[in-house]
């Protein structure tokens, strides 16, 4: 308003001098401006004060006799009539225009918002990510003060999301249906709060409630308020099926896991547990008359397969807790010689029988390594090749620098390793028909190297049977 009238003044001053000289109608074209400017800023009220305001100027200076109010002569009154009429057609038209304007900055912006709501649909957004995301998107498309989405739990409304204003404990008591009274839900539904609520349903099925604090009051905006609640529906539904999806396929997992486990376990049990149930049945039932060293014989038995079992439960325990995230690796500095020594240390009676050959190249710097994980990586690779090879074979043990890294490698005598299976030996729960190798020791080999930052492989040995190399990192400095 102030700017119509500020304009208007300004202009009237300017015209007063040169009304001798102007047509009436030029001056009542001039005075056009102020309304136009008025309506712009201030809208159509401000823009019919100006009018009024113009009228009396208009009146008052332009039209004689000149200084008052009185008009002389029929021909002014209709030019004042006129300026009158066209000066609030005017005003109705600047109006019209902005607010279509508005309305079009509006659309635009509503159809952004709703482009982003969209997109949610074939987003794979967490359902927590998508409820802040509807209400943000409803409080700004709409204008409100507050947004808030309800969703039925054990019979309670509760909100799961809610963006400026929240709702009061009134409010909630108002739209739980818990209360005993009946909620007027739908666009075109304001109630003695304030409040709007709008059902949220997919499919036949509600899927939630969005609660709005005033607005939208025109039916275009009632309209996009509908076509928004659908779209965010399809949205949270297709989120809890993608969620219902996972959590499936997650039991089917762990499911499958169970069983693998069980599977490759027993594998694995079953060879020592029943070594040491023939042994100490033996002794038990004939160990006064069995001969000294077969009775030491069968107590060593017993002994290596014990520590197989130990080793084997060691090892279950530290992959369960390196793929939960809960084993840290402490990395310290040893010599490739020691590490082979204590590895060789835990399988002596395993390999009591059997002839190792240890060679490590002079030039092997000092290793970074966790020494429990990795001395278990290598009685691993150890015990697969006593067990794969000939009773009195030998197993070698090579230890050399291969440019910026050192390769550890473990020879047996065995059969070997078919190529096609030199890769899925390492697998979890791999069983071969064949008889060959399996179980979860090849797999713990590789997860521990692998959290070394390191990398293990099989291939043939030069002389035959199998050989399953790794890679160790070099202390720092090194």
């Amino acid at each position: 308003m102030a700017a119509g009238l500020g304009s208007l003044a300004v202009l009237a001053t300017l015209l007063v001098p040169l009304r001798s000289a102007l047509a009436i109608s030029t001056d009542a074209l001039v005075l056009i401006v102020p309304v136009v400017l008025g309506v712009a800023v201030g809208g159509f009220v401000a823009g019919a004060v100006t009018v009024v305001a113009g009228f009396l100027v208009y009146d008052f200076f332009f039209i004689p006799p000149y200084g008052t109010l009185q008009v002389s002569s029929g021909q002014d009154w209709v030019a004042l009539a006129v300026y009158a009429v066209v000066m609030l057609l005017v005003a109705q038209i600047v109006d019209a225009l902005d607010v279509t304007r508005t309305e079009a900055r509006h659309g635009r912006e509503v159809m952004r918002q709703m482009a982003a709501v969209s997109e949610s649909l074939v987003a794979d957004e967490p359902v927590e990510t998508l409820l802040r995301s509807i209400v943000a998107t409803a409080r700004t498309v709409f204008g409100v003060s507050g947004a808030a989405l309800l969703q039925l739990r054990e019979g309670r409304l509760v909100v799961v999301a809610s963006s400026g204003e929240p709702l009061s404990p009134e409010d909630l008591a108002r739209l739980d249906p818990a209360s005993g009274r009946p909620v007027r839900v739908g666009p075109d539904v304001l109630d003695e709060g304030g409040l709007r609520a709008v059902a949220l349903s997919s499919s036949g099925r509600a899927v939630a409630m969005l609660a709005l604090r005033g607005r939208p009051q025109t039916s275009t905006e009632r309209e996009v308020l509908t076509a928004f609640a659908n779209d965010a529906a399809v949205a949270l539904e297709r989120a809890r099926l993608r969620e219902e999806a996972l959590r499936a396929q997650l039991l089917e997992e762990a499911d499958r896991f169970r069983h693998g486990l069980m599977g490759a376990v027993s594998h694995d049990l079953r060879t020592p547990l029943a070594t040491i149930k023939v042994a100490s049945s033996t002794l038990l039932g004939r160990g006064a008359s069995l001969a000294a060293p077969d009775a030491e014989e069968l107590h060593r038995l017993i002994d290596v397969e014990a520590d197989r079992l130990t080793r084997m439960v060691t090892n279950l325990l530290d992959l369960s807790r390196l793929e939960a995230g809960v084993l840290t690796l402490h990395h310290e500095s040893m010599t490739a010689d020691q590490l082979v020594d204590d590895a060789l240390a835990a399988v002596r009676t395993s390999l009591a029988r059997q002839r190792v050959v240890v060679e490590v190249e002079p030039d092997v710097p000092t290793l970074a390594v966790d020494p429990g994980l990795m001395n278990q990586v290598l009685v691993n690779l150890l015990d697969n090749a006593s067990r794969h090879g000939p009773p009195t074979g030998t197993v070698t043990v090579t230890v050399a620098r291969r440019g910026p890294e050192v390769v550890l490698s473990v020879d047996d005598e065995g059969p070997g390793v078919p190529e096609d299976q030199r890769e899925a030996v390492f697998n979890r729960f791999t069983q071969f028909d064949t008889g060959g190798r399996s179980g979860l020791g090849l797999t713990i080999a590789r997860t521990f190297v692998e959290a070394h930052g390191g990398r293990v492989w099989c291939e043939a040995a030069p002389g035959g049977g199998a050989r399953f190399s790794l890679t160790l990192r070099l202390a720092r400095g090194v």
